[in-house]
């Protein structure tokens, strides 16, 4: 019963999901297909389940995706083991993406944040201090958005409420991203 409700929720999360941010998604392809083309530097955080999706979506950009091509221009602010717990442990984890977007980021880079809450403190200060610095952002949420909602050039909120079924969405919607740069990019 566990495994057929599974199933059934994360189905119907996909298709509302898809009803609700098709056109928002090629959006989000457009800004990172543009920062990439002009030689800006793709950065991706987030904390949890969402760490490993912002490592895994940097990956595909740096790697490939589909297509055998030249690397592109990404990095996870949460792979960095030594920088977050320096950052988290002098300046508290609040700080932990906001100073590296600080101390790497340039005018024409990009900020993907992910959180299934979008309530994260850090997530907030890592997308306030990217708009600051004047970088584009979008943002990668569930439920309502939380403290997020608003916050970034665009949004894509997955409509659940729950985590599992938001970080589902988050691989698929991040893994349509790579495949539609590649594409954009005419990799």
């Amino acid at each position: 019963m566990i495994v057929k409700k599974s199933f059934d929720e994360h189905l119907n999360v996909h298709t509302n999901t898809f009803k609700n941010l098709d056109e928002k998604i090629n959006e989000a392809s457009k800004i990172i297909s543009d920062c990439l083309q002009n030689g800006g530097l793709v950065m991706w955080c987030g904390n949890g389940g969402s760490a490993t999706d912002s490592m895994h979506l940097a990956a595909e950009l740096v790697g490939r995706f589909k297509n055998n091509r030249k690397p592109l221009r990404s990095i996870s602010l949460a792979a960095d083991s030594a920088v977050i717990t320096c950052i988290s442990n002098d300046y508290g984890y609040e700080n932990v993406f906001s100073r590296q977007i600080e101390g790497i980021a340039k005018k024409g880079d990009l900020l993907v944040s992910l959180s299934t809450s979008g309530k994260s403190k850090n997530i907030l200060k890592a997308i306030e201090i990217a708009k600051s610095l004047k970088l584009k952002t979008i943002s990668m949420l569930g439920k309502s958005g939380g403290d997020c909602a608003g916050k970034s050039d665009l949004d894509l909120i997955v409509p659940s409420d729950s985590t599992a079924r938001i970080q589902e969405m988050h691989i698929l919607i991040g893994h349509s991203l790579c495949e539609l740069v590649e594409k954009n990019l005419k990799l």
